[in-house]
């Protein structure tokens, strides 16, 4: 069972951010597009209803990001790209689809 009243995926890129955030209790969804770095991701949680987990794939750039919502407060995971369900044939990528 969730504790956290707000999910939120993350798509981290080394040029962009696609942020996909669910209410829980009144299921409102948010997206974005944030400018890499912690300080416009957690810029964006705060403003979120909280407490808030937040989860994203695990790239070259991610873990810095990871470490920085860990201090904040933020729990956060980091999950394996080859772990990661997709149904069968979902070949279609984009940004806000990873997040």
């Amino acid at each position: 069972m969730f504790t956290e009243r707000t999910s939120v995926g993350l798509d981290v890129h080394a040029r962009s951010v696609a942020a996909a955030g669910l209410d829980t209790v009144t299921g409102e969804v948010w997206e974005r597009k944030l400018r890499p770095g912690s300080s416009d991701v957690l810029g964006w949680l705060t403003s979120l209803a909280g407490p808030v987990a937040v989860t994203y794939e695990a790239g070259p750039t991610s873990f810095g990001l990871a470490r920085d919502l860990a201090a904040a407060g933020y729990r956060c995971e980091v999950a394996a790209p080859s772990k990661i369900r997709r149904a069968p044939g979902d070949r279609v990528k984009t940004d806000g689809r990873d997040a």
